[in-house]
């Protein structure tokens, strides 16, 4: 039964049809099949949705927005670039940088690569190839999901269960992020010198450097203040993203002052939009986890793995195959749906830390947002910049192997993704 179903997801999708409902026809065929009444489906989907610790989602998202629409990114381009912009890729730097910066406010790769890509690509475009500025903006936006708050995360720990906790993914996040953007950074300096690109920016200077972080700071303290306060169990996930939303609102009215009440109605509705996407795609996915369930397919994918090989090594390194096949494939939040209740027990029984396995499947998936042929931020970039899909893919390759470098280096030195929640207790 759960073979057909899944051949049914698979046969719509294959036509075009959104993977929400095609998840949602997968598992009313699975239901039908298994003889269950089919009100059995939308009670599922409304016990999926109805979670506290999922409306952190929206809030975050919102946030986002606010921030957006307040202008920080003016703010934190002239921050990155007082200290990074004069060197061989120094505007690529300061893309990075404030990539970096608001990864850790919006917690979306999507949302951050609209923000850059409607900001920075204008300036890149002066000394870069529209193809390889493009392809700096996708690559700072895939730190959205790594750098915490990430909604990524969230999705992961919501579906896996009591197994691991948010902000426990938070952390593992911070040490892989800060790698990939040196890295991300070395690269493009790398790049600019062989290509001859000219030297962008000022010079540094102290007194900038000063000026721009007292207009920064505000906009450095709300990832402090909201990932800080999630990690020391002052308030939850969703409460601190609740409190984003309100320190969003403080910064676009108060402090920038660029926010106005004809702002909010399409701050609202962006931020509504895209939880819908997530929210469908969770209520309808537990419809299958729910068949997936009552045919006990994760007791015998555990048993027909651990049939093949008792390594918990070898199970990691099949997973991330994997992972890495249906990155190329299927969007992220609806993997993550799909799989985690698959794969997260499996992980259990080979006595695999829940922790190190969130973080290394949840961050394989964040490298398939740019692997094609449905990398997500390819779509988005080239519908900003209108640039081809082929050629943005091919200056995007260098970002994306060191991303699959980090994967690889996670995986052999565990202590990379839990030194620092396991030290603050995690």
């Amino acid at each position: 039964m759960t073979l057909i179903a899944i051949g049914f997801f698979l046969f719509l999708a294959v036509l075009g049809m959104p993977l929400a409902f095609a998840i949602g026809f997968g598992s009313l065929i699975g239901l039908w099949m298994l003889d269950f009444d089919l009100v059995v489906m939308p009670q599922r989907m409304m016990h999926a949705v109805n979670s506290f610790p999922l409306m952190a989602i929206p809030l975050f998202m919102l946030a986002g927005e606010l921030m957006v629409r307040a202008g920080i990114m003016d703010r934190l381009i002239s921050f990155a670039n007082s200290l990074v912009g004069r060197m061989h890729g120094g505007l690529a730097h300061v893309t990075i940088a404030s990539g970096t910066i608001f990864a850790s406010v919006s917690g979306a790769a999507v949302a951050s690569a609209s923000a850059m890509g409607s900001t920075m690509v204008p300036a890149l475009r002066k000394y870069y190839p529209d193809a390889y500025s493009s392809a700096i903006v996708a690559s700072a936006a895939n730190l959205g999901p790594v750098i915490p708050p990430s909604n990524a995360m969230i999705v992961y720990a919501l579906m896996a269960g009591s197994s691991v906790s948010v902000g426990g993914l938070f952390l593992a996040g911070i040490i892989p992020g800060i790698l990939l953007a040196i890295g991300f950074m070395a690269i493009a300096s790398f790049i600019s010198w062989r290509r001859g690109y000219p030297l962008t920016g000022e010079k540094f200077n102290l007194r900038n450097v000063v000026y721009q972080t007292r207009r920064a700071i505000v906009i450095i303290l709300m990832p402090v203040i909201v990932v800080g306060g999630i990690l020391g169990g002052v308030f939850t996930a969703t409460e601190g993203a609740a409190i984003a939303v309100v320190y969003s609102l403080f910064v676009g009215f108060a402090v920038t002052r660029r926010l106005r009440l004809a702002d909010l109605p399409g701050c609202l509705y962006r931020a509504a939009v895209t939880s819908a996407m997530v929210g469908a795609l969770i209520a309808f996915a537990s419809v299958l986890t729910f068949v997936f369930t009552i045919e006990m397919v994760p007791m015998m994918l555990s048993s027909f793995i651990q049939a093949m090989t008792s390594d918990p090594m070898l199970f990691i390194l099949f997973t991330m195959a994997l992972l890495i096949l249906v990155g190329m494939l299927i969007e992220s939040n609806a993997a993550y749906i799909m799989l985690v209740p698959l794969f997260a027990p499996v992980a259990l029984v080979y006595g695999i830390d829940p922790l190190y396995f969130g973080f290394i499947f949840m961050y394989n998936l964040v490298v398939g947002m740019m692997t094609p042929p449905v990398g997500v931020l390819y779509f988005v970039m080239s519908g900003i910049t209108r640039v081809p899909m082929m050629k943005l893919v091919a200056e995007s390759l260098p970002f994306v192997a060191f991303q699959f470098f980090i994967l690889g280096l996670c995986i052999a030195v565990p202590s990379i993704v839990t030194a620092l929640p396991r030290a603050l207790g995690y």
